[in-house]
């Protein structure tokens, strides 16, 4: 059986470290990206199960990210993390067919957890 593939984009290199070393520990293929740009571009060339992508970022932010999987790779489920959580936030982001959201420090725990029902929502 193949590994699911789990994108993580976040500006702050510790949180893609964290998630990487926690989910590969799961048996995910992880590849983490600290702007949207090249993980957008990664995208068009490989198929990703889940992309777990900050709100608040430099350039091309996390509402961009979602719009942009849900309209071009409607079967990658997406979770969004945030320090800049807010109900407005969130209900953007649910319109937008979010899979989760959480906001930070995000508990790998729940993360996890979170990514096991989006796998299992396919």
């Amino acid at each position: 059986m193949d590994k699911h593939k789990i994108m993580v984009i976040d500006d702050e290199k510790i949180v893609c470290d964290m998630a990487k070393l926690s989910l590969e520990q799961e048996g995910y293929e992880v590849e983490t990206f600290l702007n949207a740009e090249p993980a957008l571009a990664k995208l068009k060339e490989e198929k990703f199960d889940v992309v777990v992508t900050d709100y608040k970022m430099k350039g091309i932010d996390g509402m961009d990210v979602l719009k942009t999987v849900r309209t071009s790779y409607p079967e990658t489920k997406v979770i969004m993390i945030t320090a800049f959580a807010n109900l407005e936030t969130a209900i953007e982001a649910l319109r937008a067919d979010v899979h989760d959201f959480f906001p930070k420090p995000v508990k790998i725990k729940e993360l996890k957890a979170s990514i096991e029902r989006a796998l299992g929502a396919k």
